[in-house]
């Protein structure tokens, strides 16, 4: 196993009241030794939202701010000590409006990055994404380690310039890491992976092509420990990791696997009917980079262009350097996430 450090004394958490920043902050609240915490909420909402869902816990500030502003990072790491770790999760995927990819994503990144090397914390963790390197050429092809930047449309370009940020920080002495992970899911979801069930459940998940596809994909609880591993191993400094399960999987058994386990957590499932040509996935994502470069984004579009492609990554490097070992797998990861979608009451 790879050399560690102890908890620092302060951790401060970007988007804490995103998907990721709370599966993040739930472990966090949960381990010994986190003796500070500052979380970063978007707005007021947002705030009173986290507040609720940390409870009445000592040592949680929670700031307000607005990362694509310079002033926000410079407040959220004022006064910090030297024993502080930065775990940077604030994002935008699906925007409105295609320009906000770079006010958020890139510029967000570069604020977070010159306050924390102004501040001279222990070590910032910027959370990226597959999007940068782009899509696999063919279906048996995976990513390695130290793969080219080949970004994905206006989202890809964005975190593209968002890890040329960070790596521009630590030549400029910032001890920073990255990881990228591919498709994420699990608790704390948004609305648009319950509407993913409910396609499954209905026999209409688009299967484009043979749905021979190869994704990549992580429970987020696996996601979070790789960013803690990533965190706490000095070594990780300057590298960049793909956090994902063992292997990838192909459309087809992503679909059946989802529909297996809304079976076994007592819910009915239609046998697949939706499934389209190639040409329509193609079609989709012609019609999405037409729309992106006059400043538009369609999520449906979007997502329905990008699934004729295969996103798949080799995880050996993470494992060897820092230690990540994913502990939940698909099947098993589903059955937890639609559980708590149930617990929680939506409908499925």
């Amino acid at each position: 196993m790879p050399e560690t450090w102890s908890v620092p004394n302060t951790t401060v958490v970007t988007g804490a009241n995103g998907w990721l920043g709370r599966a993040l902050v739930h472990r966090l609240l949960a381990e010994p030794g986190r003796r500070q915490l500052r979380l970063l909420a978007h707005s007021t909402a947002d705030a009173h939202s986290l507040r609720e869902f940390v409870g009445p816990r000592n040592g949680v500030d929670i700031l307000i701010g607005d990362v694509s502003r310079a002033d926000t990072a410079q407040r959220l790491l004022y006064g910090v000590s030297k024993d502080t770790d930065v775990l940077h999760t604030a994002g935008v995927i699906h925007p409105t409006k295609v320009r906000q990819f770079a006010e958020v994503n890139t510029n967000g990144t570069r604020h977070i990055t010159e306050a924390a090397l102004d501040a001279g914390v222990r070590r910032l963790v910027h959370v990226s994404s597959n999007s940068p390197f782009g899509t696999n050429p063919h279906a048996s092809d995976t990513f390695r380690a130290d793969e080219p930047f080949n970004p994905y449309l206006g989202y890809g370009k964005s975190k593209m310039f968002a890890e040329v940020a960070v790596n521009e920080a630590v030549a400029a002495g910032l001890d920073a890491t990255i990881v990228r992970p591919p498709w994420f899911y699990g608790p704390f979801q948004p609305p648009r992976q319950t509407t993913f069930f409910r396609m499954v459940r209905a026999g209409k998940f688009p299967v484009i092509g043979k749905g021979d596809q190869r994704r990549s994909m992580v429970y987020v609880d696996n996601l979070v420990d790789g960013i803690l591993a990533a965190e706490l191993t000095p070594a990780a400094r300057g590298n960049g990791y793909w956090i994902a399960d063992a292997r990838a999987y192909t459309v087809n058994e992503i679909v059946e696997t989802v529909g297996r386990a809304l079976v076994d957590e007592g819910l009915s499932v239609k046998p697949p009917t939706t499934h389209l040509p190639t040409l329509a996935a193609r079609v989709a994502e012609t019609g999405d980079r037409v729309l992106q470069a006059v400043g538009v984004y369609q999520q449906q579009l979007h997502v329905l262009g990008e699934m004729g492609h295969t996103i798949a990554c080799d995880i050996s490097r993470s494992t060897a350097e820092i230690g990540y070992e994913p502990k939940v797998e698909l099947y098993e990861g589903m059955r937890r996430s639609i559980r708590w979608c149930l617990d929680q009451g939506l409908e499925l």
